[in-house]
This record gives structure tokens, C-alpha cells and sequence, in this order.
């Protein structure tokens, strides 16, 4: 039978009993069977008179973003998925009294309470792990820092563009020189100060000097003039 207009009361109400018990309209994850009959409401249910639907809707429209990527048949109709004809009575109430007595006579996974406190356990389980795993999805920024370095010559004859050059000629993932100019440290002798942004995770400043001490011919020593997280 499948799902009918959801326009009317009977519609919504069929899709609330469906969700009652379950998370998702298909399975137990997001899938085009959610993105059909999403998209086939017009606004989302009334929270009063369809609580399940309208907690659904609320969480299907978190994936708005990844409806395109979600696993299933797209071209599908929404009045695929939903209830057989066995399961489409909106008003239990009123189901066949043969029904009925079919579950007087045999209770083979007891109380209702029991399925309900089963079943309310499962759904808390699958929303903790979906939860995570958005939340391990979302990568989290890389620390940084801006560093400025100090880089001293032998001496006043030492060629600073070459030892410039030398410099930013270290390439690392992580690493990014920036400006830089030269500062006059007294006997006509000139320090190169830069600065540079690294990422922590990849860059050890112990290891970038010792680096830029083996261009033995320019430099003389390095220090770190200042440093601060990004």
C-alpha cells in the first residue's frame, strides 16, 4: 500500500504509527527512503498531534546538506515506502477482532512494556552512534602559530639575500613563510628577523633551526623573537 498524501490527517497519521517505532523510514541509518517522503511535506508535522513525525522531520532535516550522497534509490517514490495493507490500519482499536484474539492466545516476547523499554533502548543507541559519527566526521582545526625568528650572520660581509634565500628554501607541510626584513644589530651587522606560521602538529621549531644552522657559510645562529597560537 505504501505511504498516501500527506496533505490530510490520514496521511500523517499513517507515517506517525510507522515512526513510532523506528528512526528512519527504511533501516536503521538516513537513506533516500528518508529524502522521499521528506520532501513530499509541504511543512513539518504538528508536534501535538504527530509527535514521531515531527521528531523524524526534525532529524532528517539536519541532512539536508547530504541528501544527495545518502544511500538508496533516488528516483523512487515516497508512496514506495510505508506500511503493507497488513500494517496500514491507522486506529488499532478498530482492527479485526481475529487479530486480536490471535495475540490473547500466544505472548512469545511479553509485556508491551517490555517491547516499548527494548525498543526505546535500540533508538537511543542508534542516535548516540549516529551522533558520533557526524561528530568524527567534522575535522577539527589545525593549531597553528606565528613565529617570529630571529637569524644571525657571521659577520657584516655575510651575503643576506643568500641567506634569505637559503632560508625560504625550506619546504615542509605545515609551513608557510610570511614577511621578513633586516635589523641592524649594531657594528654594521644586520640580523634577518621572518616570521612564519606552523602548524604544531607537523612542525618542531628545534628541528627548523638545526635545519637552518646547517647553511653553515650564512648563518651563525637562530632565536625565536616571539611566538604566539593562532
Amino acid at each position: 500500500m505504501g505511504f498516501t498524501d500527506f496533505v490530510n490527517d490520514a496521511g500523517l497519521t499513517m507515517l506517525n504509527n510507522w515512526l513510532e517505532t523506528r528512526s528512519y523510514i527504511v533501516g536503521y541509518s538516513p537513506s533516500q527512503a528518508d529524502v522521499a517522503v521528506f520532501k513530499a511535506q509541504q511543512s513539518a508535522p504538528d508536534a501535538a498531534k504527530f509527535p514521531h513525525a515531527a521528531r523524524w522531520y526534525k532529524h532528517i532535516n539536519s541532512w539536508t546538506e547530504e541528501f544527495g550522497t545518502l544511500p538508496g534509490d533516488a528516483s523512487k517514490e515516497y508512496t514506495s515506502y510505508g506500511p503493507d495493507k497488513t500494517e496500514a490500519t491507522l486506529n488499532p482499536a478498530k482492527a479485526p477482532a481475529a487479530e486480536e484474539e490471535d495475540d490473547d492466545e500466544v505472548d512469545l516476547f511479553g509485556s508491551d512494556d517490555e517491547e516499548e523499554d527494548a525498543e526505546a533502548a535500540r533508538i537511543k543507541e542508534e542516535r548516540l552512534a549516529e551522533y558520533k559519527k557526524k561528530k568524527e566526521g567534522k575535522s577539527k582545526p589545525a593549531a597553528k602559530s606565528v613565529v617570529t625568528m630571529d637569524v644571525k650572520p657571521w659577520d657584516d660581509e655575510t651575503d643576506m639575500a643568500a641567506l634569505e634565500a637559503a632560508v625560504r628554501g625550506i619546504e615542509k607541510d605545515g609551513l608557510v613563510w610570511g614577511a621578513s626584513k633586516l635589523v641592524a644589530v649594531g657594528f654594521g651587522i644586520k640580523k634577518l628577523q621572518i616570521n612564519l606560521v606552523i602548524e604544531d602538529d607537523k612542525i618542531g621549531l628545534d628541528d627548523l633551526q638545526e635545519e637552518i644552522a646547517e647553511f653553515e657559510d650564512y648563518v651563525q645562529s637562530s632565536d625565536i623573537a616571539a611566538m604566539q597560537k593562532l
